[in-house]
């Protein structure tokens, strides 16, 4: 079973399948529920957002068939060439539908010279032809096209989002997965539906069993063990830079990038102080915890009132810019321990 075939299994199929993006939704729906259909749309946003499956959709939903429907990657076709083919194409009437669409994937990586061919084209397109442009760097994309389309910005998906869809997932596969192996596969999808459900792909297909652990997927992707994202917390409530330079020397035997040991190190300390400050929430945080994370950080929230706080979790976020530069993965996590020890020395002093 391959990361394609689960991803391809369950991509949406129609709006209301939809998740993550009910203002595009709702926005599309209403143009065809009115009749106000454009003739051209931009879609941007990061990739695995469903731009190109709320492409599909919206194809299907103007009544295009199969025949009428034509994806281009302009990665690979992006030349003057291909756009002039293009234009000349869509003055033939559609086979069996009354519009013709055309999706152009990754619309950014079209040539100068090719958004110029394209341009007339966009301006002035046949009654019958609809313009998908989808990208991920709508930056790139010169105002003069941007300017002719509904635009349209797909947001990246929610934490929460993606664990619930890799728990949905993994049950209508057969599996069930803890909390906090959901929690763990969420974060790594890192805001992207198709790379959170090729996570699970991974986690699923290595399993021995049906019941995936948090240990499993940490041994299956490669995710630093909990217990040593639990001993650099406790080391910076119990500013302990021994132990915090250990944690992190043993994490980063297994990790080529430490931003992923970073991201679980302030998750956690996110969740002592919601569990300190917003104690409606309680249950929220511990639905994403093993029973001995909780345990653990709810002991936090209540002892370490003065070295776990706003100030500690500040520091750390600081350390995000360093890591794209550090010759010494460890570097920056090491430091933003240290200047934690140091601020609260110079506090007391």
């Amino acid at each position: 079973m391959s990361e394609i075939t689960l991803y391809r299994k369950y991509r949406p199929q129609s709006f209301a399948e939809i998740i993550g993006q009910e203002p595009v939704v709702k926005a599309l729906e209403g143009a065809i529920a009115n009749g106000a259909i454009s003739h051209a749309y931009l879609f941007s946003g990061s990739r695995g957002t469903g731009k190109t499956s709320m492409a599909r959709i919206f194809a299907r939903e103007v009544g295009a068939s199969e025949n009428d429907v034509y994806e281009i990657d302009a990665a690979s076709n992006g030349g003057v060439d291909e756009i002039r083919a293009l234009r000349d194409a869509v003055h033939t009437l559609p086979f069996d539908s009354k519009y013709k669409v055309y999706i152009v994937d990754e619309v950014h990586m079209l040539s100068k010279g090719a958004f110029n061919a394209f341009l007339k084209t966009l301006e002035e397109p046949p009654r019958h032809v609809i313009f998908i442009l989808a990208t991920t760097e709508e930056d790139r994309v010169p105002e003069t096209i941007v300017s002719r389309c509904q635009a349209f910005r797909f947001k990246r998906p929610s934490h929460a989002t993606l664990q619930k869809l890799v728990e949905v997932i993994a049950k209508k596969e057969g599996y069930k997965l803890e909390a906090s192996s959901s929690d763990l596969i969420a974060l790594l999808g890192d805001g992207s539906f198709r790379d959170a459900v090729g996570t699970l792909q991974k986690v699923i297909t290595a399993s021995s069993d049906k019941k995936i652990s948090p240990e499993e997927v940490e041994t299956i992707l490669g995710a630093p063990s909990a217990h040593l994202v639990n001993d650099f917390v406790l080391a910076i409530s119990s500013r302990d830079f021994s132990k915090g330079a250990k944690a992190l020397g043993e994490a980063s035997e297994t990790l080529g990038d430490m931003k992923m040991f970073l991201d679980l190190v302030v998750r956690k300390v996110r969740f002592v102080l919601l569990l300190r400050f917003a104690v409606s929430m309680k249950n929220e945080v511990r639905a994403n915890l093993s029973e001995e994370d909780f345990v653990f950080l709810e002991k936090l929230a209540k002892e370490a009132v003065k070295t776990l706080a706003s100030k500690e979790l500040v520091a750390l976020l600081g350390a995000y810019a360093d890591l794209r530069t550090a010759t010494i993965p460890t570097l920056p996590l090491e430091l933003a321990l240290l200047r934690i020890i140091g601020h609260t020395t110079e506090t007391e002093v």
